[in-house]
Order: structure tokens, then sequence, then C-alpha cells
């Protein structure tokens, strides 16, 4: 082959690799350009993650750069139900007798209360009575004189007897009989001096014209007798009321029974529970054996 052909050739087979050639770079213009999107894409894609973070602020108006904090829920625990407070119980205190001094004596003179009351009771004709206190004591002449027909006034008392009527009358008025409240040494002289009993400084009695109240009892009730203070001097009114209406003492009818209201409860209940009052709740009478 001469030069002149193989330089033809030569001519020939460049053109021909440099058609391909240019046959070819718009394909790697049209990819060049397809990486190029993307990659911008992303950049922006990824600069509107990061500084996206939804609504703004409502007290400046800007929004803030969010940032990305991975988060772990935890399961939240139910909330420890307040125990409700339950009221205390305690136990109810035991009736205790009013602050009063008990002298062993007194000056053995009195006071009588200038008080006075309506009939109580169906009877035909009250029996009139007047309160009176030892000078010299922490007794109002008048707050007992009131207490006094209180008791003798009770749905249960010996009022419930259609026979019976009391009423208080003030001093210097016709009375019938006197109730006395002393110290345990006048109260032991009044009973000797009337009944010849002695007292021992410990009781109460009846005596002729009166009921003497010892005021140790009055204030401090009795070691055997269960109840306020008040329900012991109701006893107190009614055991010796009894005896001006010419009841005599009775004893304990069996265990578990009202002791009667006549009986010495001070010397003990015998297996009857202590009791204030003539009468029971249903309206029947409280009695038991009488005592020689």
């Amino acid at each position: 082959m001469d030069s002149s052909h193989r330089a033809g050739r030569h001519r020939t087979s460049r053109g021909h690799r440099t058609s391909r050639r240019r046959r070819r770079r718009p394909r790697r213009r049209v990819r060049g350009y397809l990486v190029a999107t993307l990659v911008i894409g992303g950049l922006l894609g990824s600069a509107a993650f990061f500084l996206d973070d939804g609504p703004g602020d409502a007290s400046g108006g800007a929004r803030r750069p969010r940032s990305v904090v991975k988060v772990t829920r935890t399961p939240s625990r139910p909330p420890t139900p307040t125990p409700t407070p339950t009221p205390s119980t305690k136990p109810k205190p035991k009736p205790t007798p009013t602050e009063i001094d008990v002298p062993a004596t007194g000056s053995g003179t009195f006071v009588t209360a200038r008080a006075g009351g309506d009939k109580v009771g169906r009877g035909p004709r009250p029996l009139r009575y007047v309160v009176r206190v030892e000078t010299g004591l922490d007794v109002s002449p008048a707050q007992a004189a009131e207490e006094i027909a209180d008791i003798l006034a009770a749905p249960r008392g010996w009022t419930h007897n259609p026979a019976y009527a009391f009423q208080l009358v003030g001093a210097g008025q016709p009375a019938d009989l006197t109730v006395s409240i002393a110290t345990p040494g006048t109260a032991d002289a009044l009973c000797w001096a009337g009944i010849k009993q002695d007292t021992r400084g410990e009781y109460n009695c009846e005596v002729p014209g009166g009921v003497v109240v010892n005021l140790k009892r009055w204030v401090e009730g009795s070691p055997t007798f269960e109840g306020p203070i008040h329900d012991y001097r109701a006893l107190i009114i009614n055991h010796e009321m009894g005896h001006f209406l010419r009841y005599t003492h009775t004893t304990c009818a069996g265990p578990g029974q009202l002791a009667p209201v006549m009986m010495q409860q001070i010397k003990g209940l015998h297996g009857c529970v202590s009791n204030a009052w003539p009468y029971d709740r249903n309206g029947h009478f409280v009695t038991g054996p009488h005592v020689p």
C-alpha cells in the first residue's frame, strides 16, 4: 500500500472517531446536568429541613432554628392516689366532775337560792321545796336550784306518777322541805342530828323536813356509778325525794337489770346496771326486793 493510501485511511479513521465522540458528548452533558440537579436539590432540601421549624413563636414572630434531638418516651406512671383522710375516732372522754373544791368542813351556815319555778307534775298538791348551799363553797345556790328543778321535772322522774308534783320556791316563801348542799363535816352533823345516822363523811341522807346532800358526792359522783355527773346528781335527788315520798330501800332484781333508784347504789350494784331514774324508758317503775 502506497503512502497516499495510508494517509487517506488515517484521515478517514480519525475522522470517523471524531464524529463518534461528538455524538456522545451530549449524553455526558445530560448526565452531568442530572447529577448537578440532584446535588443542588439535596442541598436545598437539607437547608429547608434544618431551617424549617413549623409555626413561629407567637410571642416574637420569629422562626426558631430547628434542632434535632432524639427523645426516648418513657411510660408515664399513674399518679399515686392520695388516701382519703379518715376522721380520727378519739374515745369520748368520760364525764368529769366540775372543778369545785371540797373542803372537809364548812361554816355550818347556808344561803338559800332566790329562785322559783312553776309546778311540775300532775299531782293535786305540789311538794314545795327550797335549795340552800353552805356559805363559802364554789357552788351557786341559783344554779344548783335550777339543776334540781330539771331533775324533778324529767320524764323518767317521780312526776311520771300522776300522784306527784313539785314546785321550787325561793327564800322566805312557805316550803315543805329543804334541800341542803353541805360539806362532808356539816352533812354528817345534820344527818346525825336528824336521824342519828353516821354518814362518815361519804353519804347523803333524808331528815325530817329536808334532804342533805354531801358536797363530795355532788362534785365527785360515786365510783360505782357510770355516767355523767349530772346523772349521779339525779340519783341523789331522786333517791332522797323517794324517801320523802315514803319509799324504802330496795336491792337489785337480777343481774343485768337496771338498779332501782331506791337502791343504795354507792354500796355496790350486785349485778345490776347503774340507774338514776325511778322509771325506765318504757315508763315502767324500776324496783327490786325490799331491804329489811
